[in-house]
Order: structure tokens, then sequence, then C-alpha cells
């Protein structure tokens, strides 16, 4: 591992690894808290399109990627306003469908379309500079949103009807939430891939919820469990010479079994529940 710290590109891989958990710990968080999983992974999905699209037109597929996916998250937000009872089928539809016209852009696109496998699974090992300053710019608008909005979007989060009540712009939070999404999915693409985007973003919390209270505290340790699944993945991938965003994302999984485990057993040890033996 000392030999890896060696190599500029692993050491900028670690950083991008760190400034991608910060926004993923953030919005991950209110991913969770507020039920937008299944949205989160239509969203995500979608970006795909984006990069058959930034292919097709000769531009970055990450920035076509980025107009791309927040073009969906406004249409899923206008969705979600006046389709409630059919928005599962109708994520489903944009989900499939993202994918679908990413494909098909790429077959129209002439001559060889390289990295494919990187948008898919991720590759954090080849990030250029440019990119990382980009992470680095979103993240920093991520955070200076969330803290300035928090207390109308931890209302929002936990009950949505009485922040309505209470005039606040719920319909403009919700906006502005699928958009921080869709951010944060063209940042989490170049580590852990579109087909892996949402279990990054869900993760995290789910092993943080069990030692959080608050919505704050979910988000600062979400932020460090992130952190502590990227850098073991990629020095993991490092060892065994196996695909990054593979290798966060399984240790992550192996993370989360164990907590859940110990959160379960814990739960049944604290009732006091006397067992009944029979000979």
């Amino acid at each position: 591992m000392i030999e890896a710290l060696g190599y500029e590109f692993f050491r900028s891989a670690l950083l991008t690894g760190l400034l991608a958990s910060i926004v993923c710990g953030i919005i991950g968080s209110y991913v969770v808290v507020k039920h937008m999983i299944s949205i989160s992974g239509g969203i995500s999905h979608a970006a795909f399109g984006g990069i058959g699209l930034g292919y097709l037109l000769g531009i970055d597929p990450l920035t076509g990627a980025f107009i791309f996916t927040v073009g969906v998250a406004g249409v899923v937000w206008g969705l979600m306003e006046r389709a409630k009872q059919h928005i599962d089928t109708l994520i489903g539809a944009i989900w499939a469908g993202g994918m679908a016209f990413g494909i098909l852009c790429i077959s129209l696109t002439p001559g060889y379309t390289p990295d494919l496998f990187s948008y898919l699974f991720g590759n954090i090992l080849l990030v250029p500079p440019d990119h990382l300053v980009l992470i680095f710019l979103l993240g920093l608008v991520i955070i200076v949103l969330v803290t300035a909005l928090y207390p109308a979007l931890q209302a929002v989060a936990f009950d949505q009807e009485y922040a309505t009540i209470s005039g606040l712009p719920t319909r403009g939070l919700n906006l502005l939430i699928l958009v921080l999404i869709a951010i944060t999915v063209v940042v989490l693409i170049q580590v852990v891939g579109i087909i892996l985007v949402i279990a990054l973003l869900t993760l995290p919390p789910a092993i943080a919820r069990p030692f959080s209270r608050t919505l704050r505290g979910l988000m600062v340790i979400s932020t460090g469990v992130s952190m502590m699944l990227t850098t073991t993945g990629i020095f993991l991938s490092w060892i065994f010479d196996i695909p990054s965003g593979s290798s966060i994302i399984l240790f992550g999984v192996l993370v989360y079994l164990v907590v859940t485990c110990a959160h379960i057993f814990c739960s049944l040890k604290n009732r006091n529940v006397p067992f009944l033996i029979h000979k």
C-alpha cells in the first residue's frame, strides 16, 4: 500500500474518493430519509443517455451526462407533482428509456467509442485532473446550498405536508433536491459507474443510520463512512487487481451486513425476552 501512494494517479484516486464521499454522504442521506431511492436510480441510469448523446455530438460525455441528467431531473419533478399514483411505473420508463437512448446514440456515433465500460462500472484510477476540479466545485456548490437551506430541507424531508402548510416552497425544494441528485450522479459516475452509483448513494447512510438521530448527524457520519468505503475499496482494488467500483461497493455491502446484524443482535439482547427451552 505504501508503494501505491508513490504513484500520482493513485493519490488522485484517493482524493477523488474523498471529495465524492462528501457529496455522496450529504445527498445520499437525504435520499434515504426521503425514500427517494427508486427515483435516484431512475435518474442515475438515465445518465447513460447523456453519455451516449455526448459521444454522438462530439462533446465530453460527462458534460452530456450533466445536461441530460439535469433535464431528466426536471421531468421527474414534473411527473412527481402530477402523477403520484403512477410514479414507480414512470420512473421505470425513464430508467429504461435513458439507457436505451444512450445505446442508440452510441450505435449512431461514427468510429470507435472507448471507455464505455468505465462509465458503466467506474474507474476511479483514471480520473483526469480537470474532472477532479469539477468534482470539487460541484461538491462545494452542494455543501453551500444544503447548509444555507438546511432547516427547510429538513422540514420537507420528514413532513412535506407540514412544510407546505408552514409556507415553505416545497415544490421548489423538491426540484432543487432532484437537481442535486443529478449532479451527484455525474460526480459518482467515474467513481463507481452508472450501474453501481445508487449503491454508493444509499449504503453509507444505511450504515450510518443506527448511529445518528438527526439528519445533520446522518450526513456527517455518512460522509465519514463513505470516505472509509472508497479509500478501503481503492486499496483493495490495488492489492487484488480488481475493478475499483466493484471493490468499493462489495466492501460497503459487507460493512452494511455486519452493522445490520450487530444492530439486530443488540436490539434483541436489550429486550431481555426470556427464551423457553424445551427438553
